[in-house]
């Protein structure tokens, strides 16, 4: 009898591999992820340590970046800006900036969910992949809880006349 495992849990990404274009975001380097990838700093809810964190950027409002926790509600940068939303967003070339994090409700994260899968269909397949969530498939329908499942996060820049701690 041959056994098949099946995956629950998302797969890990290898933690130097996720960690590798932090210190390009830190030289002002970001544009060369071609505006998909962003930097996060976020504050330690525990510790109050500044954490940083590196997304894909899934959709734009304007200046707002919109990302998803593809780990979910555990994610440990969602569980901080949680506690405190203010973070520092790093994107394209030069330095960070003030911003605020906001988790958009189930309703909206389904949609951008959904629009993201339609335009981007291979990155999604890949994500559905590699993190083992169905939500994404581009060749099934969209399950209604997927925007609880991988909440989406709205990254504002906020204008200020002197630079905040974080």
């Amino acid at each position: 009898m041959t056994k098949h495992r099946h995956r629950s849990q998302p797969v890990q990404i290898p933690r130097p591999l996720a960690r590798a274009p932090i210190a390009i975001f830190r030289l002002g380097l970001g544009g060369v992820f071609g505006g998909h990838l962003l930097m996060l700093d976020h504050r330690g809810r525990r510790t109050g340590a500044i954490r940083h964190v590196v997304l894909e950027t899934v959709a734009r409002e304007g200046p707002a970046h919109l990302v998803v926790s593809g780990y979910g509600r555990k994610s440990q940068w969602l569980r901080n800006i949680t506690a405190d939303p203010r973070v520092r967003l790093w994107s394209g070339w030069g330095r960070g900036r003030s911003a605020r994090a906001e988790i958009l409700t189930p309703t909206q994260g389904r949609a951008v969910l959904d629009d993201y899968r339609r335009r981007h269909p291979k990155r999604a397949r890949a994500l559905t992949s590699l993190l083992n969530v169905g939500a994404l498939a581009p060749d099934e329908p969209l399950p209604t809880d997927a925007g609880e499942r991988l909440p989406v996060v709205r990254i504002q820049p906020v204008e200020t006349r002197h630079r905040p701690r974080l």
